[in-house]
């Protein structure tokens, strides 16, 4: 009898300790992957002139889930100081061979005003505009952020600010289908509003 409960502790020591082990790994690999991807949204009062610093090819085909035809193009605005729009700038994504900027599947637009409250005016009036054209109007989180999504008849798009900065992303011709519209607009969003380092 002795002997049996010898045995039984000894059979249940050598199980713990192997039992024990694997746990602590576990709790190691999971911090840091979860903390480093989080992009930080910042006001971007400097444009950048070229797409790849707004949303570089790379990122746009693992967003997307499909590798984009042709090479982003980009269109530089002018300052409009009678809406306090200081810069503006529209990149092109997905655009067959021997097409024109009309046939992009994604246009990324990103503007700077004047102050903080121009801004957010802008965003807000271009809203109603598409909600006075039927649209479909909700807002939803970019990051850190609020943004609009808008649902058009031919395009689909969200809108937002940050500072002096608004963003819009559009997705032209229902080319991203409804049901990923939150999978894919607000990760291009902000992407376009967090500068490469």
């Amino acid at each position: 009898m002795a002997l049996g409960a010898v045995a039984f502790t000894a059979a249940c020591s050598s199980a713990s300790p192997q039992t024990q082990s694997p746990p602590p790994q576990i709790p190691k690999i999971n911090p840091p992957t979860s903390a480093s991807k989080v992009p930080a949204m910042v006001d971007r009062p400097a444009l950048p002139d070229d797409c790849d610093l707004v949303v570089d090819a790379d990122s746009m085909n693992a967003i997307i889930g499909q590798e984009m035809p042709g090479v982003p193009q980009i269109i530089i605005g002018i300052k409009e100081p009678s809406i306090g729009r200081t810069g503006k700038i529209d990149c092109y994504y997905g655009i067959p061979a021997k097409q024109g900027l009309p046939a992009a599947k994604i246009v990324i637009g990103l503007s700077t005003y004047t102050d903080e409250l121009t801004a957010r005016t802008r965003v807000t009036e271009s809203v109603e505009a598409e909600r006075q054209d039927g649209a479909k109007i909700t807002e939803v989180d970019v990051g850190k952020q609020k943004g609009t999504l808008v649902e058009g008849k031919d395009e689909q798009l969200l809108i937002g600010s940050l500072g002096k900065s608004t963003f819009v992303v559009r997705s032209r011709n229902n080319f991203v289908p409804r049901e990923n519209l939150m999978k894919i607009l607000p990760p291009l969003a902000q992407r376009a509003m967090t500068p490469p380092v």
